[in-house]
């Protein structure tokens, strides 16, 4: 059974195949619409976080094609509480033909994938967040038509986006930056996973302390928030930690003249990112937000075309 929990347990081939998918089914919706690949087909979505992104482009997507999309509330499930996690995975397996969960531990969607008869998909853990890092990849490639080479800066916290994100350029061959405070760099243990990667693949991971040592000669720039769900008690230290990490007009213009602008959203605009970058015309965010649809699309259709 085939499960996509972290970037860094696929191959790389199957990792651009599914780009290659995704890009496919993008121009068939464009152009008249996807055929019905998942008819009869149900995903069940169980959600400890709530999401806009996440649940939207996933229940589109499943409608797009041909199957159906039941979302699962906190209060239904009650992930390890109200029920064990292997009996939630083994319950749902009897019903539905693929699984995505929005997670806080990373443990917890790994346990469902133990347990479950179907696959299961990380819609976001603590550590990870590979189906954002499938959109933000997407939206490189369709921007400058390939992926080998560019620079990948990241500005901010070493979070489960930015983790996720390393293991993605790691794949396409790109040279991975990240401007962060020392003690809010991305984990060791997953940085040394993406080690083979980055060799087999030409790719370079650099971690530096000033964002403008990360923007300098960028072909894509990338941020998220300061404070992400579960860290509301932290506010106030991370907003005083992080004042320096915006992406602002005099950073962008450290980045190369055709540079574009990332965010996975939702974005906390004028703390690490400004409005004059969010919507000016370096942005990229709203068609790479877009792109979740699409390269989840490719995703279901690989895990669970085949599942009876």
């Amino acid at each position: 059974m085939k499960h996509f929990l972290d970037l860094a347990h696929w191959s790389t081939s199957d990792v651009h195949a599914l780009i290659d998918l995704a890009l496919e089914l993008k121009h068939q919706w464009k152009n008249g619409g996807n055929p019905p690949l998942l008819k009869g087909k149900v995903l069940g979505m169980i959600f400890q976080k709530p999401s806009l992104r996440t649940r939207v482009s996933f229940e589109v997507g499943m409608q797009h094609l041909g199957g159906h999309a039941i979302y699962l509330s906190p209060n239904e499930i009650g992930l390890g509480k109200r029920e064990s996690i292997a009996d939630v995975a083994r319950v749902l397996s009897g019903y539905v033909q693929g699984i995505m969960a929005r997670v806080f531990e990373h443990d917890h969607v790994v346990e469902l994938a133990q347990w479950a008869n179907v696959p299961v998909i990380n819609g976001l853990s603590d550590d990870h967040h590979p189906c954002q890092a499938l959109a933000d990849v997407l939206t490189i490639r369709e921007h400058f038509s390939r992926t080998q080479g560019l620079k990948w800066a990241y500005i901010g916290d070493g979070n489960n986006v930015a983790a996720s994100s390393l293991i993605a350029a790691a794949h396409f061959g790109m040279h991975f930056v990240t401007a962060t405070p020392n003690e809010f760099r991305i984990p060791t243990r997953i940085a040394e996973s993406a080690q083979a990667l980055l060799q087999a693949n030409g790719a370079t991971f650099e971690q530096v302390e000033r964002p403008e040592d990360a923007a300098k000669d960028a072909d894509v720039l990338y941020t998220d928030t300061w404070i992400s769900m579960g860290q509301e008690g932290e506010t106030a230290q991370r907003e005083r930690i992080f004042a320096d990490y915006q992406i602002n007009q005099a950073l962008l213009q450290q980045a190369k003249p055709g540079a574009i602008v990332l965010h996975c959203l939702p974005a906390h605009r004028g703390q690490e990112i400004t409005d004059e970058v969010a919507d000016g015309p370096q942005s990229a965010i709203f068609p790479q937000a877009e792109n979740r649809l699409h390269a989840q699309k490719a995703l279901l259709v690989k895990l669970m075309a085949e599942v009876v």
